[in-house]
């Protein structure tokens, strides 16, 4: 049975990822048609809000919470708790950080989500694209753990982090340049 819990708990993963690597475009497509004149400004953030609003209540918010639920599961019986204060279980620990920063992220989402509801645009289109790369960033390091489990991997995957980092914020910039020439 353990086999089939963890496929679930992965495939479920894939989904929220999917909801969290996609709602901050549609967030970012919202406040840029504030730009736009008000007829078209309407027609493309109501459209946009149908479809954020669809992939946010039937897919990612399903997806975080049958994550959740499998993960815990996963953990129980694959007698994952039993390693978690030894120096096996480092990889774990941080496993589980990373995780609870990923739900913070997953929140911090509901929060702009509600403020674009209430016609509030508190972060440029700019600011979103930096902060879409959160669960990039949280999903390279979480894997890496998952799949290496061992404490020195960790400080290879900061290295390899912080240039994933680096490389991303020369690509957005370079967008940005692209995009206004």
């Amino acid at each position: 049975m353990y086999p089939y819990l963890k496929a679930l708990h992965i495939i479920f993963v894939v989904t929220w990822f999917a909801g969290l690597f996609y709602v901050p475009r549609l967030l970012i497509y919202i406040i840029e048609a504030n730009s736009k004149p008000s007829s078209e400004r309407l027609i493309i953030q109501t459209q946009l809000k149908i479809m954020l609003n669809r992939l946010w209540l039937a897919i990612t918010w399903p997806s975080a919470i049958i994550t959740l639920i499998l993960g815990i599961i996963v953990a129980i019986n694959g007698k994952w708790f039993s390693i978690f204060f030894t120096k096996e279980g480092i990889w774990f620990q941080l496993k589980i950080l990373l995780v609870v920063l990923l739900y913070a992220f997953h929140f911090s989402l509901q929060y702009l989500i509600n403020k674009i509801e209430d016609e509030q645009y508190p972060y440029t289109a700019q600011q979103i694209r930096y902060w879409n790369e959160v669960p990039t960033l949280l999903l390279f390091a979480i894997v890496a753990l998952v799949v290496v489990k061992q404490w020195i991997s960790f400080f290879w995957m900061v290295i390899g982090i912080i240039a994933l980092i680096s490389v991303l914020i020369i690509a957005i910039r370079l967008y940005r340049k692209w995009r206004s020439s």
